[in-house]
C-alpha cells in the first residue's frame, strides 16, 4: 500500500464534469437537429425549384409547337420528337421525377408518362400520315399507349405512388404538371442525414475531446495549487515547530545534563562491591531513560528543524551495506539473518549520505522489533532496484505485519503502534525521502510481515571517492 498523497478527486468536480459533458452532447445535437431540418428544407426547395425550371422550358416548347398546329396539344405533341426526346430523357435520367402529364385548356388530359408504365400516345410515324388528330371512339381518353424505358439498378418501393405536383401554364392551352416523387426525395434526405450524423458525430468528438483535455488540464492545476498550499502549510508548521524544538531543547536538555551528572556520581557511589543492588538496576533504568529522553529531543529537532542537504553521487548498493554493518550486531544478538539482494546493476543515486542513512537504519530497526515475539527466526532481505528512472531501496521483514487499522496513520507525527516508541522514525523517514526528490511507500499483510521501499531518482555516475579502486 502507497501512501496517500493527494487527495483524491472530489464528487462534486466529476459530477459538474458529467453535467458539463451532457450539456455538451445535448447542445451538439440540438445544433445537428436544427441544421438537419433548415438543411431538408433547403434540399426540397432547391429540387422544386430545379424542377419547375424544367417544366417551365419544356412548356414553352410546347407553347411554340402549339401556336404551329393551331393550339392543338395533342398534335404538337406527337409531330414534336424533340419534346417527346426530351420528356423521355428526364424520366430516365432524374430519379426524382415520377410523371409528366399535360392537359388542354378544358382540362382534358392530353399526355401522361409514368416511369416504367405504359401510356398513351399516338407514334410519329402514324403522325405523320395524318394531317388532323385521329378519330377517337365516344367517351375514350385522346390518347394512346406507349412504354417508357428506364435503366435502374434496382427496384422503386411501392410508395413511389405518391408524388409533389409542380404545374406550369403552357401558355392559354393548358397546363404541365411534373410529379416528384416522395420516396425519392426521401431518399435524398436520409442521405443527408447520414452525412450530417457524420459530421456531427466527429465535431462532437472533437469537442468533447478537447473539453475533457480541458477539464483535465484544470483538474492538474487543481491538485497542483493543492500541493502548494499543503506545502505552504507544511513550511508554516515547520517553522512553528522549529521555534518551539529550539525552546523546548533547550529547557530540557540542560536538567537532562544536571541528571546525567548526578546519575555518574552515583554510579560511582554504587559500584562497589557492598552497593545494593536494588539501587544499581534502579540506576541503571533511570540512565536508559534518560537516554531515551535525549534521543526524543533530537528525533523533534530533527523534524523540526530539518538542515540542508549535502548531496553526492553513490552507488545504490553501498547505503545497503553500510546500514546492514551498523546493525549487524544487533541483528546477531537477535538471531536475525540480514540478506542483501541487489537488481541495480551498480545504479546511482545523489543524496546525502547521512540523512539516508538514518532513513534506512529507522526502517531496519522497524523490522528488527517487528520480528519479536512471532515465534520464527527473524529474516530481513535489503533489496535495491532499477524502476525506470527511479531507483528503490526496500527493506522487507517476516514479523507480525501491520493492522488495517492502523495503516492509514503510519507516517504521522507522534503515532507509533510499539510500546516505548516516539512517533518520530516514520514520518522524519518520510520528510528525508521527500527533500530528496522521493517517496516512501509500504505494503503490509498481517500475520506474514511488511515491506517499506524508498524510491529516489536516478543519479548518472558516482562521485569519485566512491569509485572503486583500481
Amino acid at each position: 500500500m502507497k501512501r496517500a498523497g493527494v487527495r483524491r478527486p472530489t464528487r462534486r468536480f466529476w459530477l459538474i464534469v458529467a453535467l458539463v459533458g451532457l450539456f455538451i452532447i445535448f447542445d451538439i445535437g440540438l445544433f445537428g437537429w436544427l441544421i438537419f431540418r433548415s438543411l431538408s428544407q433547403r434540399e426540397l426547395d432547391r429540387i422544386l425549384l430545379e424542377t419547375r425550371a424544367e417544366a417551365q422550358a419544356l412548356a414553352g416548347r410546347l407553347h411554340r409547337s402549339a401556336e404551329q398546329t393551331g393550339g392543338d396539344l395533342f398534335t404538337a405533341i406527337a409531330l414534336e420528337q424533340e419534346t417527346q426526346t426530351y420528356i423521355d430523357s428526364v424520366l430516365r435520367q432524374r430519379r426524382i421525377v415520377q410523371t409528366v402529364e399535360i392537359t388542354d385548356r378544358n382540362g382534358v388530359l392530353v399526355m401522361k408518362e409514368r416511369r416504367e408504365t405504359q401510356i398513351a400516345v399516338p407514334t410519329p410515324e402514324s403522325a405523320r400520315q395524318e394531317s388532323h388528330p385521329p378519330e377517337l371512339r365516344p367517351g375514350a381518353p385522346r390518347v394512346a399507349t406507349r412504354t417508357i424505358e428506364r435503366q435502374e439498378t434496382q427496384e422503386l418501393p411501392a410508395l413511389d405512388l405518391s408524388t409533389l405536383d409542380v404545374t406550369v401554364p403552357i401558355g392559354e392551352f393548358g397546363s404541365l404538371r411534373i410529379g416528384i416523387s416522395q420516396v425519392e426525395m426521401q431518399r435524398r434526405v436520409t442521405q443527408l442525414r447520414l452525412e450530417l450524423l457524420r459530421q456531427t458525430t466527429l465535431i462532437g468528438s472533437l469537442t468533447l475531446t478537447i473539453v475533457a483535455g480541458a477539464f483535465a488540464l484544470i483538474w492538474i492545476l487543481i491538485r497542483r495549487g493543492e500541493k502548494l498550499e499543503r506545502q505552504a502549510a507544511e513550511s508554516e508548521r515547520l517553522a512553528y515547530l522549529g521555534t518551539l524544538a529550539a525552546g523546548l531543547a533547550h529547557e530540557i536538555r540542560n536538567p537532562l545534563n544536571s541528571l546525567n551528572l548526578n546519575m555518574q556520581m552515583l554510579e560511582e557511589d554504587l559500584g562497589n562491591p557492598s552497593g545494593d543492588p536494588t539501587a544499581r538496576r534502579l540506576l541503571t533504568i533511570t540512565r536508559a531513560e534518560i537516554g531515551r529522553l535525549e534521543r526524543l529531543v533530537s528525533d523533534f529537532l530533527a523534524y523540526a528543524r530539518p538542515r540542508a542537504l549535502k548531496l553526492e553521487t553513490v552507488p545504490a548498493i553501498d547505503l545497503l551495506v553500510a546500514a546492514r554493518e551498523v546493525l549487524a550486531v544487533q541483528a546477531a544478538r537477535r538471531g536475525a539473518d540480514v540478506r542483501i539482494h541487489d537488481e541495480s546493476a551498480e545504479d546511482c543515486v545523489r543524496v546525502d549520505m547521512e540523512q539516508i542513512q538514518q532513513l534506512l537504519l529507522n526502517l531496519l530497526q522497524n523490522a528488527l522489533n517487528a520480528t519479536e515475539g512471532t515465534g520464527r527466526r527473524p529474516e530481513i532481505v535489503l533489496s535495491t532496484r532499477r524502476d525506470g528512472a527511479r531507483v528503490e531501496l526496500s527493506v522487507r521483514d517476516n514479523g507480525r505485519g501491520i493492522a488495517e487499522g492502523e495503516r492509514a496513520r503510519l507516517f504521522e507525527i507522534f503515532y507509533s503502534n510499539r510500546k516505548g516508541g516516539t512517533g518520530l522514525g516514520l514520518a522524519i523517514a518520510d520528510r528525508i525521502a521527500f527533500a530528496h526528490g522521493g517517496s516512501l511507500s509500504f505494503e503490509s499483510e498481517e500475520g506474514y510481515g511488511s515491506r517499506f521501499w524508498v524510491s529516489l531518482p536516478l543519479a548518472e555516475a558516482p562521485d569519485e571517492e566512491h569509485l572503486p579502486a583500481s
